[in-house]
């Protein structure tokens, strides 16, 4: 028997085995839940009756109703306010990161049927009903709640809730983690007058998912709300199942645990600010992980990806990563490398690293069940598996046949597991990757995870099943992986890349939009996806470019990339059974236009570092919905098919087959065309040119665009209308925990002279051979630099170190 016929029977072999594993796993999961079904049913519902007695407490108050509910409201601050309705399950704190909050003064006061709750920026009206008015310092209503409904279920002692909020017909809702949904929530695609319903419960779409799809990986229940008399934003700290919608009211239902959700009320930056203050801002990622990672499903030998890297080399083109799938594991079990097909990685880690190429490999949480694998008989050995209630183990079909899974919610299986990544980091590995950890695992029917009722959990200690830990399952996985890299890399930033996860996988990982479909739907999902994920509070995120199964055209492709290099997660990724997706491979004309942004890509780096620096201290997404920049415009409200790169760039992607135009709308003030300097004046509907090489890129007045060639930093300065405006970069070795630097610039325009003065913090040495000052909108006649004249050309002017630099000139102030 040849070669091609043994690979060939070896295929179908393990696709039969995958076949009969998930029909035995399907069966078997049914047999144990069906004892669970009956108690599904609803025996009554409930709700809060009337206030018999209040408590004030410290830094709030509680209110008793009849039949045994409990209203608990505690200020953190003086404007986010925690809400506990009990009785219920109160959840382990898994999302939280701040603990130790200061006093709040509060104020508690009762008024006819009502009682008022408030601090100097937020005030709670509570009626005797157990309904709630949220209103801000000068009594503007932003929130109304109804009293909330109690489920109970037969045979069970806990007991899920309902709760509902009334939306003005202006309202506009974003959130809910990941979703292949419109941009404003409350829209619906199909039917205006059926309210979509969003499922929480993270869920592997099976190699595919497009518009409309739900739920995905990664769903988090948060949601903002905007309308014309303000905003504000709601976390639910509960991780059961749960339902969203959003119509008339704003519906979230709950099949288990305590009625927990933390409120808060300002701009919609405020509000980011201070739920990822409550759960974590996002740690600094290496420099390295903004420039491009060239990923495939199929790289399945070390000379492939030596290939791979030395076609990058031929054309001349940077990347920073590679991604090794699934195929590099030895007989699909974690943390192995296959020795055959890499037979020195620790080598070839190496050779890359030579060429800064970092290598980043696939972890999947499943454990292979086999007697001769180690890691699943140590596992087991120490008791760090799921289990059925019996002790018996639970077992599902995953990549490498029947599987345990470890269970996160065990700090001691969090710690087993962090203990097997030094394998990898030893052969040089330089990041990693988390697949399949909704967890995902292989069905023929019913859903594609454990037995949702029959999976115990440890929930450190106290119990419960899969239904409340499911969503935090990837969260406490990139934990344990993300501790494991600061412990074995102490001189090295983590980076982490995870499928799935929850409220605070911000602290932790990246992650990525997982299987989208290759279309121009596809493409035009992305960017309302990536939006609601960043005002959930997850900033590094990204699609596989082109999509993940299928071909996409050469026009799809290149509009696709064009995106992607202004995303902060800049990969191609693609199935094995798609053609290899590199930027040569689709002829030299597509290669060109790649190219031009795969370098302007790596020019912006001090800028995207910087954004991310900023995050860490506010927590703020790079990617922005245009609102951010102008909520007074309604007409931005809704706007899904663009975004703001941080403060000073405005991206507006071609997502539709054919076209070499289209209709933007801009924010108040001057913007200027990246790519041939025309201004435009803000708050017009125009349309822009864009051929196939060109993405409508545009450039807000009063930046400072920090721009890297060759060594030389370019600060691209644009002038403002405003009478001042200011910019920073960030800079420091770009891995690592020593000395940093912070470069602050401050613009003044006194119609006369146009002022840069630097200010610098910081001990980190300024790494760039020289400084070249470009000037944008400005007819530049003399530059004056620390009280001496230089000289300048074109506009620009190339100089050290710096405190102020005087632009004699004027403005050019036509419009377009």
């Amino acid at each position: 028997m040849n070669l091609l016929k043994k690979v060939s029977l070896n295929l179908r072999l393990i696709k039969l085995k995958r076949f009969f594993g998930s029909l035995f796993y399907s069966m078997q999961r049914d047999k144990l839940e069906r004892k669970f079904k009956d108690v599904k049913l609803l025996k009554a519902t409930k709700l809060p009756t009337n206030i018999i007695r209040t408590e004030k407490i410290a830094n709030g108050g509680i209110f008793y109703f009849q039949e045994e509910v409990e209203l608990e409201i505690y200020f953190i601050t003086t404007n986010l306010v925690r809400i506990n309705w009990k009785p219920g399950k109160l959840p382990v704190p898994y999302a939280i990161s701040h603990h130790n909050w200061e006093k709040v003064e509060v104020d508690f006061q009762s008024k006819d049927d009502n009682w008022l709750i408030s601090t100097d920026d937020l005030q709670i009206i509570i009626a005797s009903d157990g309904s709630l008015k949220f209103q801000d310092a000068k009594g503007v209503t932003l929130r109304e709640e109804l009293p909330p409904q109690r489920k109970i279920k037969a045979n069970l002692t806990n007991h899920g809730w309902v709760h509902q909020a009334k939306l003005r017909p202006d309202e506009c809702i974003y959130g809910l983690g990941e979703r292949a949904a419109p941009f404003n929530l409350r829209t619906s695609p199909d039917n205006i007058n059926q309210p979509k319903t969003y499922r929480m419960w993270n869920f592997d779409a099976g190699g595919i998912y497009t518009n409309g799809t739900d739920p995905l990986y990664l769903c988090i229940p948060l949601y903002m709300g905007l309308h014309s008399h303000g905003s504000y934003l709601i976390f639910y700290e509960n991780t059961f199942p749960a339902n969203f919608s959003f119509q008339d009211f704003a519906v979230a239902d709950f099949e288990d645990g305590a009625l927990r959700y933390y409120f808060t009320i300002g701009s919609p930056p405020q509000l980011i600010q201070r739920y990822t203050q409550l759960t974590g801002h996002p740690p600094l990622p290496p420099r390295w992980a903004f420039g491009y990672h060239q990923s495939r499903w199929g790289y399945e030998k070390e000379e492939v990806l030596r290939k791979v890297a030395q076609g990058f080399e031929q054309y001349n083109l940077p990347v920073s990563a590679i991604h090794l799938d699934i195929d590099c594991m030895d007989d699909f079990r974690a943390f192995t490398i296959d020795p055959d097909r890499f037979p020195s990685l620790r080598e070839f880690t190496q050779e890359m690293a030579e060429k800064d190429i970092k290598l980043i490999t696939i972890i999947n949480p499943g454990v292979k069940s086999d007697r001769h694998n180690k890691l699943f008989e140590e596992g087991r050995a120490q008791g760090v598996f799921c289990k059925q209630p019996n002790g018996q183990l639970i077992l599902a079909p995953v990549w490498g046949g029947m599987c345990a899974f470890p269970d996160f919610t065990d700090s001691q299986a969090r710690h087993w597991w962090s203990r097997q990544y030094e394998y990898l980091l030893d052969l040089g590995i330089a990041g990693f990757w988390h697949d399949m950890n909704e967890p995902g695992v292989f069905t023929l029917w019913g859903d594609s995870t454990l037995p949702a009722y029959s999976t115990q959990h440890s929930m450190e200690g106290r119990g419960g099943d899969h239904r409340e830990a499911h969503n935090v399952y990837g969260l406490l996985q990139a934990q344990a992986a993300y501790e494991a890299l600061c412990e074995y890399q102490p001189e090295k930033r983590p980076f982490i890349v995870s499928r799935s996860g929850w409220a605070g996988l911000q602290r932790y990982a990246w992650t990525w939009t997982g299987d989208i479909e290759t279309s121009w739907a596809g493409l035009q999902q992305t960017i309302p996806t990536l939006l609601n994920l960043g005002l959930s509070g997850i900033p590094y995120s990204g699609p596989d470019i082109g999509g993940f199964k299928g071909n996409p055209s050469p026009e799809l492709y290149v509009r696709w990339f064009q995106m992607a290099s202004f995303l902060p997660f800049f990969r191609t990724h693609s199935a094995n059974n798609a053609k290899p997706r590199t930027p040569w491979g689709f002829g030299e004309s597509t290669l060109n236009i790649v190219s031009k942004y795969l370098r302007l890509r790596y020019q912006l780096i001090p800028y995207f570092y910087t954004l991310a620096w900023q995050a860490t201290q506010t927590g703020y997404p790079p990617i922005r919905p245009l609102f951010w920049a102008d909520l007074q415009d309604t007409r931005l409200w809704n706007i899904e098919d663009a975004f703001l790169l941080g403060e000073a760039l405005l991206v507006y992607p071609i997502i539709q087959e054919g076209k070499r135009n289209r209709n933007i709308i801009l924010p108040k003030g001057r913007w200027y065309d990246f790519w041939n300097d025309t201004s435009l004046a803000g708050g017009q509907e125009i349309t822009i040119n864009a051929p196939l090489e060109t993405i409508p890129l545009l450039v807000k007045a009063g930046s400072i665009l920090p721009l890297e060639v060759e060594n030389k930093l370019i600060l691209h300065i644009y002038p403002p209308l405003e009478a001042s405006s200011g910019g920073e970069i960030y800079s420091d070795a770009g891995d690592g925990y020593g000395d940093w630097r912070l470069d602050k610039f401050y613009l003044k325009w006194d119609e006369k002279n146009l002022k840069l003065t630097h200010q610098q913090q910081g001990n980190y040495p300024l790494t760039y051979e020289r400084i070249q000052l470009h000037l944008h909108g400005f007819e530049l006649h003399k530059a004056i630099v620390d009280g001496k004249q230089v000289n300048c050309e074109k506009n620009c002017l190339e100089i050290e170190e710096f405190e102020e630099v005087l632009f004699e000139g004027e403005l050019i102030s036509e419009y377009e």
